[in-house]
């Protein structure tokens, strides 16, 4: 089968490999029809985090499941569904208390594979969701936003979600790409009143406002601080979404959070963690919380009936696609931001 390959930085080729094969009794064998590159990928992509060389690459799918493993109960072969990219197993502490990404019941390394015309899916009755119907049954957007619950809607969400974000408030979200443009979309669906949205491009702030932002802020570091105080009459923000990871973003989230408000964070952190001065938060009784998304959980309860109802379209990230076979161009657009997110017709 064909496969996204990462070779070495800023090198993504299509090579032939063995198709995967149930393992366990509790895998399933999914056919992929659409994945997409992740804002997070792009770390490894150029460099600045490490990867192994010739390792297959992708975490978010939808696709037909073709087989699966004697202990699968729920999930059946030509079941359409999600492959997020947790795969909790549903029956432990943490997926029993909403807490899927921090499963103990996965395999090291599993979050590859997905950029590919066939995965293995661990833990498929937990982690899998179910999507009503056949694919023909739905138009490219509605399939466009169904892709997005695999990821990168349930990780924005999760944001607004540890922001603690309720109706009426004002809301920062940190972060233009497709996790800080769902975590918009997620906080307006919390009730946030004014959502500011931090993003100097324009065709992103045009998503921003379309999913919810209020006002945009373009920019950074000291002169941001400056102007959301000045947004907020000098108060800050009630609840702040941290969606990138970055020194410049956390630290800057950190200070426009006003008394008693909560950081919701959710980009892959590439800060030295002595730089977050949490004794500074202690004294304005400010609060940290996030993590990896529970993205099982917000699915099932919340985010898929949305997409299904029609409520929320965060498929609208999606502004280029391409076939596995240009894998390379549809990295590079993301890398260099012609792309907000691109998605990949496999199937």
């Amino acid at each position: 089968m064909k496969a996204a390959v990462f070779v070495e930085p800023g090198v993504m080729e299509v090579h032939d490999v063995p198709e995967p094969a149930i393992e366990k009794p509790t895998d399933a064998i999914v056919r992929v029809l659409d994945a997409c590159v992740c804002g997070s990928d792009l770390w490894w992509f150029r460099g600045i985090s490490q990867r192994q060389h010739g390792s297959l690459a992708g975490h978010e799918a939808i696709g037909i499941v073709e087989k699966v493993g004697t202990d699968v109960r729920e999930i059946k072969p030509g079941d359409f569904v999600i492959v997020p990219f947790t795969h909790g197993c549903g029956r432990c502490a943490a997926c029993k208390a909403g807490f899927d990404a921090d499963c103990p019941n996965v395999e090291p390394g599993g979050n590859a594979g997905y950029q590919a015309e066939v995965m293995r899916a661990i833990n498929a009755d937990g982690a899998l969701i179910r999507i009503p119907g056949t694919p023909d049954d739905y138009s490219a957007d509605m399939r466009a936003s169904l892709l997005a619950l695999s990821d990168v809607m349930a990780t924005g969400y999760h944001a607004a979600v540890s922001a603690e974000v309720k109706p009426g408030d004002t809301a920062v979200v940190f972060g233009d790409g497709a996790v800080g443009l769902c975590g918009v979309l997620g906080a307006r669906m919390l009730g946030a009143e004014r959502i500011i949205a931090m993003s100097r491009h324009t065709d992103r702030q045009a998503v921003a406002c379309e999913f919810g932002a209020t006002d945009v802020v373009p920019e950074r570091g000291d002169e941001a601080v400056e102007r959301v105080m000045e947004l907020t009459g000098g108060d800050g923000a009630d609840a702040v979404l941290e969606c990138v990871g970055s020194e410049q973003s956390t630290l800057t989230a950190l200070a426009v959070a006003r008394a008693g408000a909560t950081i919701g964070r959710v980009g892959v952190p590439h800060i030295d963690a002595a730089k977050l001065d949490v004794n500074a938060l202690f004294w304005r009784n400010v609060g940290l919380k996030g993590g990896p998304a529970s993205v099982i959980t917000y699915d099932r309860n919340v985010l898929l009936d949305a997409v299904l109802d029609g409520r929320i379209e965060p498929g609208k990230v999606f502004t280029v696609s391409f076939d596995l076979d240009h894998v390379q161009d549809a990295y590079q657009a993301m890398d260099e931001r012609r792309a907000i997110k691109s998605l990949i017709h496999v199937g």
